[in-house]
């Protein structure tokens, strides 16, 4: 009898230091973030799948035999600036009626977004091994920044349906799991996958600076034949499939190009490749200076600064980004950047009437969170801890993986 009762109380004291529930494997901040979504999913669902019919298009364009589809897709219809992943998986919920399968489609969208809650908990666990951290922290980190992110996850998966959007940021988390893990092959599979999805996800592959030199090279080469072996039969197919690349949107009042001296009516021709440039070198910048963490974040920021539009569901690459770097680029109980991000560029937009004011809003929010998380001194107390860990991380690790990725975590130990 003594013996259960001491048995109970470790298992007690157990989920206590792990958050979990009794013995279900389920923690609690994330049984909370689950109802979170629950809650903002019944709000949004009934005014939800503004841009599926965008999806249903594509998916049957391509894979059936009606004018203008196939290979020639993407010449006849540039304005479908959809990756041929999405619409593999639109696909999926075809064989439904119309309204089940949007709305199947919009629930597995918003299950997509826990669980990138929780691969980022397993990120920032995996990250903080062997630095003392306090893993029921680390928790409250996530639970606090995944409140600001599950409200606009749901405008991108639900209000929006944009399931070319979400599956470029689910395949990103996936890369920066793996990328934490040392998974570096599966790096490379997952960043292609989410340009597969969505071109602009390209500027994600500075992630790929990260990797050990040795692999680097090998890696890249893979990202970029899964990236050709998914777009060039588009090309190769009908070479006019290169107007996709040249469809203009508006420049709305409230974009940040305004107030950058842009004043064009709709897309100037150089924006989308000046977007993907951007991104890609503040990202090597971030990694250069040891902020890899900032890589999304700083992707998202090149988006919202120079895109022409200012839908809602592009924060949601924002938040994302903030939601890494609070998470993994720091170690402060509440994430600001993610509450940050909600408050002035979804609050700023539900609750500023000028368009004029939106856009400069944006415009500072590039300009602070980008000069932040590049330039914002951290801790010798900090860069000394972090310095150890990877000492003994080194001395404790096998030959045969490389030195530079740290020992993984076994699954029953992370926190988050």
């Amino acid at each position: 009898m003594g013996s259960r009762v001491e048995g109970a109380a470790a298992g007690g004291d157990y989920g206590r230091r792990t958050g979990r529930i009794g013995f279900l494997p389920l923690r609690r901040h994330n049984a909370l973030l689950g109802l979170w979504t629950v809650v903002w999913f019944l709000l949004v669902a009934r005014s939800g799948g503004v841009s599926w019919h965008y999806l249903r298009q594509g998916e049957q364009l391509l894979f059936g035999d009606a004018p203008g589809g196939g290979l020639s897709l993407y010449a006849r219809h540039p304005e479908l600036q959809i990756g041929p992943v999405s619409l593999l998986a639109a696909r999926l919920f075809a064989p439904f009626p119309p309204q089940t399968g949007q709305l199947l489609a919009e629930a597995v969208m918003s299950a997509l977004g826990l669980l990138m809650l929780i691969l980022v908990g397993r990120t920032a666990a995996q990250h903080y091994l062997g630095t003392g951290t306090n893993h029921r922290r680390l928790q409250q980190r996530i639970l606090i920044a995944g409140l600001a992110f599950i409200p606009m996850w749901v405008e991108v998966s639900v209000r929006f349906a944009h399931l070319d959007d979400a599956l470029a940021l689910f395949f990103t988390t996936l890369a920066v799991y793996s990328l934490s893990r040392g998974r570096s092959t599966a790096v490379g599979v997952w960043l292609a996958l989410a340009a597969d999805s969505k071109p602009w996800a390209l500027s994600f592959a500075a992630l790929l600076l990260v990797l050990p030199q040795g692999r680097r090279l090998r890696v890249s080469a893979l990202f970029c034949a899964l990236v050709a072996v998914a777009w060039l039969p588009f090309y190769l197919g009908n070479l006019d499939s290169v107007a996709a690349a040249r469809f203009v949107i508006p420049n709305q009042p409230a974009s940040s190009l305004r107030w950058l001296g842009v004043s064009a009516p709709s897309t100037p021709p150089w924006d989308r490749p000046a977007q993907l440039s951007l991104g890609l070198v503040l990202g090597a910048l971030a990694v250069l200076r040891g902020r890899w963490p900032a890589v999304v974040l700083l992707g998202a920021d090149a988006r919202i600064l120079l895109d022409p539009s200012v839908y809602t569901y592009y924060t949601a690459s924002v938040l994302l980004g903030t939601l890494i770097w609070d998470a993994v680029g720091q170690r402060r109980l509440v994430p600001w950047w993610s509450w940050i991000a909600l408050l002035s560029l979804y609050g700023g937009t539900l609750l500023i009437p000028s368009d004029p004011a939106r856009g400069l809003v944006r415009l500072g929010f590039v300009v602070l969170s980008t000069a932040y998380v590049l330039l914002w001194p951290t801790s010798r107390k900090r860069t000394r801890q972090r310095t150890r860990t990877r000492a003994r991380t080194r001395a404790a690790e096998p030959v045969d993986p490389p030195s530079e990725w740290p020992a993984p975590l076994p699954s029953s130990t992370i926190g988050a």
